[in-house]
């Protein structure tokens, strides 16, 4: 067992490791912006340099990841039919698409377009020479998506928005058929990876800032149930640690998350009102959390003082373990000397030179 995967379960496990974890992700623009700044050439990986211990492999869990394919392409954009089977228009170099089509256009085709099977060796094996580097020195997570986020992607998220409302029942076969998908892709991962001894992290973006993007019954009745059917049959194929990951504000989902058995959140947003140490303060060993810094305000924006007792005030969170910094996604946005901040204030904490 490595030193991080110690020290993260040890925090996961509320106890205190012999250093706080760290987990972020960079973007491909912070990271050519970090090495120009301080002069690093490619050889020099920013995960290793900031001291994260956690690393996410996610296979490909598309149910019709045979059938992606670029459609058009014109003068500054193409035309892609994704895994998904929803067919959008991107911009050159862009990350938001406009949907042009969906594969699920009425209750019928869920029967007519039956999801290619999850054991296919090729959604996983460009990812396994990774997989078996990253062990050797971090903890890893299989990763997969979540009930309603990947259903909105079946069925294009402003139409299945109308469909809670109006079409309960449809929408709760169409989560259930996405959930059955998303649990065996999760125990292909384990078992072909074997991380049962780390475990699964559920991504699924289910919040705004102010709160879920469903009603709290629509919660309990819908989604709640759906995660915990994932979170159970992860743990009962062997997997010790479930996260769960979701921007905005969860804090109507918490309690359901607990009894689903979810042992950790990310990214815990201060702009969606989440506040780590309260949380902490609440939940006890009951939660762990994974994130804690504003990615979006603070880190941005802030001054220097600002950036310095924002870090401080996170770390409180880490007193009896349970708590793993970090911001989640590190943008182009964020100044790298305030990112270096967050991490001189980490070193101190711990003790790190």
């Amino acid at each position: 067992m490595n030193d991080s995967v110690k020290r993260v379960t040890a925090a996961l496990s509320h106890q205190e490791p012999d250093r706080v974890p760290r987990d972020d992700g960079y973007w491909a623009e912070f990271t050519a912006m970090w090495r120009e700044e301080k002069g690093l050439g490619k050889d020099v990986d920013i995960h290793e340099f900031y001291k994260n211990d956690i690393r996410v492999a996610v296979g490909d869990e598309t149910p019709y990841y045979s059938q992606a394919e670029t459609l058009e392409e014109g003068e500054g954009y193409k035309i892609e039919r994704d895994g998904w089977g929803m067919v959008k228009r991107v911009a050159q170099g862009g990350t938001f698409y406009e949907e042009l089509d969906v594969a699920i256009k009425e209750p019928a085709d869920l029967d007519r377009k039956p999801f290619d099977p999850p054991a296919d060796d090729a959604r996983y094996d460009r990812l396994t020479p990774s997989v078996e580097r990253w062990k050797e020195t971090d903890f890893v997570f299989c990763k997969t998506g979540g009930p309603y986020l990947r259903t909105a992607f079946l069925r294009g998220q402003t139409q299945f928005l109308v469909d809670i409302a109006a079409d309960p029942a449809f929408v709760k076969e169409m989560v259930n058929r996405t959930t059955d998908h998303l649990i065996a892709i999760a125990q292909e991962e384990l078992r072909r990876w074997d991380l049962y001894s780390t475990g699964l992290a559920i991504y699924d973006d289910m919040a705004y800032n102010d709160s879920l993007m469903f009603s709290p019954k629509t919660y309990e009745d819908i989604f709640q149930p759906a995660i915990k059917r994932m979170v159970q049959a992860a743990k009962g194929a062997g997997a010790r640690f479930v996260m769960f990951h979701s921007d905005g504000n969860i804090a109507d989902a918490l309690d359901g998350l607990i009894d689903a058995g979810v042992d950790a959140i990310n990214p815990v947003e201060p702009r969606a009102g989440l506040d780590v140490v309260k949380l902490k303060e609440k939940y006890g060993t009951k939660l762990a959390f994974v994130g804690g810094l504003c990615n979006s305000l603070i880190l941005p924006k802030g001054t220097p003082e600002e950036v310095r007792a924002h870090a401080e005030y996170c770390l409180q969170a880490a007193k009896g373990g349970g708590y793993i910094m970090g911001c989640h996604s590190v943008g182009p946005d964020i100044p790298v000397e305030n990112y270096d901040i967050t991490f001189d204030v980490w070193k101190k904490f711990v003790g790190v030179t």
